[in-house]
């Protein structure tokens, strides 16, 4: 969960390396550091306990000439943050530097080894294990840097993305990835190195992405090597990636967040483009489609995901259910694929990820690769793990998301979701012509919506100073807004770090009753859709009991508007596709509350925007 940066070429590294840390910060902030071989040929080292800035103010007064270069931003898996386990982290003869993101499971065994063999340890990584490893192979065997590497990552147990520099020697970076990205810009004479592609499109659209156990040997005037750890040569396309400069740019928003949750309108007109016909008429999804059988005959159809994704893939359940008549389970991917469960050869698994290279879902895909399913990917990011190692599936097109708390990406999810549904209800004859043509008509209308849902913002704004006082939130939502209820107290949790939770409303008498009292805020997602009347039950009941009820309703609903303190007005709607719209006033009330309260909404305190790590 951390980001590497690296650059070889002909222009100076540090600026590059520095920008490029900004740009992955969001993967990580609590230390940064980068190596540099200066043109007298010494490794230099420098590195900084908190953000990126807090490095560039300690490295300002540093030599940090030199055309070559490697750079980190950490999120702490080993060891406290702080400037000794921040990377890039030297070998004992300080001629090798290392950038890792990942865990080495074994480190401790390597670790007392090399211990035994007089190498001692300044740090509490496992990442200066491996880099220690490697100048054990090197001088031991007196190999070259990249044998060496090849050599010491058969030994390592776990996930890694790498890069390595070492004293002397200008003109080459060593790479290696295993369950952690790695992509490689190629530009005129020049090389860049990053964790996703963000750092690179300032500088070329074409990239390699490297695959499980390739190392990539980057040298000054050669064209790009790949090699397997196996000694093996492969060969790449290169690709040529469809993201602008612009999209990675608050583009005069106060933060990536509140951006992220403007563009949802945009972003969903672009998710729907060319997968609903222009009469409106007909959801064309081509990952279905081209393996309609694979659905139309599927017993059950498994979802695995994380966090925000999982709650889409909820709200999926409730969609594929209801239109395709399919059994659905939605599994945390991080339960799935540790509980032997039972997957079926005719079972489909729809693994859902924003990033693309979370570790659990990545981990249960080949568990049901294993047991023979057809697996489908729901993804952001174009050439992420997840869409190459599944069967089929369908990206979700929103563009970059840097906020940390997931905002357009959940949003996608379901609208993905949502065309999944349809299509497959409409291949099985599961829904009528007439409900189809309605459902579709009304799902391309939600962006305009949205955009009319996003003008409560001011009246948020508004209001979200008053709850900054507050401990704890009660979310309650019934149906297909139970799974909106968890995901708005997520994001609350997320970013203003006031503890919240999420039920279905009808549970809320089976326990967390007890909890209301005059200072637990109450936000209950309550449209005129489902089960309407026994949701102004639940809301007498709280207010019985002197709870602050927060609903989001319908436009014009008078009714709950009398019982609540506040309440924020969405456009009427499908029920099924009220989460789409219901969740952005959630997302914004947690951001202004987060605001006033001065977090960090883009870069919430311990955590990373890439789960690359269980």
């Amino acid at each position: 969960m951390c980001g590497i940066v690296g650059y070889l070429g002909n222009k100076e590294a540090y600026p590059i390396l520095i920008k490029g840390l900004h740009r992955l910060e969001y993967r990580g902030y609590d230390s940064a550091g980068v190596a540099l071989v200066n043109a007298d040929n010494s490794l230099k080292v420098y590195k900084a306990k908190g953000k990126v800035a807090d490095l560039e103010n300690y490295a300002q007064d540093k030599d940090c000439s030199g055309t070559i270069g490697i750079a980190h931003t950490r999120w702490a898996t080993h060891g406290e943050p702080n400037d000794i386990n921040a990377h890039p982290h030297y070998s004992q003869s300080a001629t090798l530097a290392l950038i890792h993101n990942g865990i080495i499971e074994n480190y401790a065994v390597i670790k007392e080894d090399l211990k035994k063999r007089g190498f001692s340890f300044q740090s509490d990584t496992d990442t200066e294990v491996l880099v220690q490893l490697i100048e054990y192979i090197k001088t031991t065997n007196k190999l070259s840097l990249e044998k060496a590497v090849q050599l010491a990552l058969k030994q390592a147990i776990g996930a890694y993305a790498i890069a390595v520099i070492e004293k002397g020697n200008p003109n080459q970076i060593i790479a290696a990835r295993k369950s952690s990205p790695l992509v490689i810009g190629v530009g005129d004479d020049e090389f860049f190195l990053a964790s996703d592609a963000t750092p690179i499109i300032e500088y070329t659209n074409k990239v390699i992405y490297l695959d499980d156990e390739e190392v990539a040997i980057i040298r000054r005037g050669e064209e790009l090597s790949i090699k397997t750890i196996s000694d093996v040569e492969v060969t790449h396309e290169v690709k040529e990636l469809e993201m602008s400069l612009s999209e990675l740019e608050k583009g005069g928003f106060e933060h990536f967040m509140l951006k992220e949750i403007y563009e949802q309108p945009k972003r969903l007109k672009e998710a729907l483009r060319g997968r609903i016909n222009i009469d409106e008429t007909e959801v064309n999804l081509a990952g279905i489609r081209e393996h309609k059988d694979k659905f139309i005959n599927a017993k059950r159809i498994l979802i695995v995901a994380c966090g925000t994704s999982w709650h889409a893939g909820l709200i999926g359940e409730y969609l594929i259910e209801e239109f395709a008549r399919i059994p659905v389970e939605v599994e945390y991917a991080s339960e799935f694929r540790y509980r032997n469960p039972i997957i079926n050869k005719d079972d489909i698994v729809i693994a859902i990820s924003q990033s693309g290279e979370t570790a659990d879902t990545l981990a249960a895909i080949e568990l049901a690769k294993e047991a023979g399913a057809f697996v489908y990917g729901i993804c952001n990011v174009v050439g992420a793990s997840i869409p190459r190692n599944t069967d089929s599936g369908s990206y979700t097109h929103v563009g970059p998301e840097i906020g940390v708390a997931s905002t357009k990406a959940f949003t996608a999810q379901v609208t993905v979701l949502s065309l999944i549904a349809l299509t497959i209800g409409k291949l099985k004859g599961e829904l009528t012509d007439e409900n189809y043509l309605k459902l579709v008509k009304e799902l391309a209308s939600i962006p305009n919506k949205m955009e009319r849902t996003l003008k409560t913002n001011q009246q948020i704004l508004n209001f979200a100073p008053i709850f900054t006082y507050a401990r704890n939130f009660i979310y309650l939502g019934r149906g297909y807004n139970f799974p909106v209820a968890l995901e708005g107290a997520l994001k609350l949790k997320e970013i203003s770090y006031i503890h919240a939770e999420g039920y279905p409303a009808a549970e809320m008498k089976h326990g967390p009753i007890a909890l209301i009292d005059a200072e637990m805020p109450v936000v209950v997602i309550a449209p005129n859709k489902g089960m309407y009347e026994k949701t102004i039950s639940n809301i007498q009941e709280v207010k019985a009991r002197k709870g602050r009820v927060i609903s989001i309703i319908t436009e014009g609903d008078e009714t709950m508007k009398e019982l609540s303190d506040f309440s924020i007005e969405i456009p009427e709607t499908e029920e099924c596709f009220v989460p789409l719209l219901a969740s952005i006033p959630l997302q914004l009330m947690a951001y202004h509350i987060a605001v006033v309260k001065g977090c960090n909404v883009d870069q919430p305190r311990n955590l990373a925007k890439s789960v690359t790590v269980e």
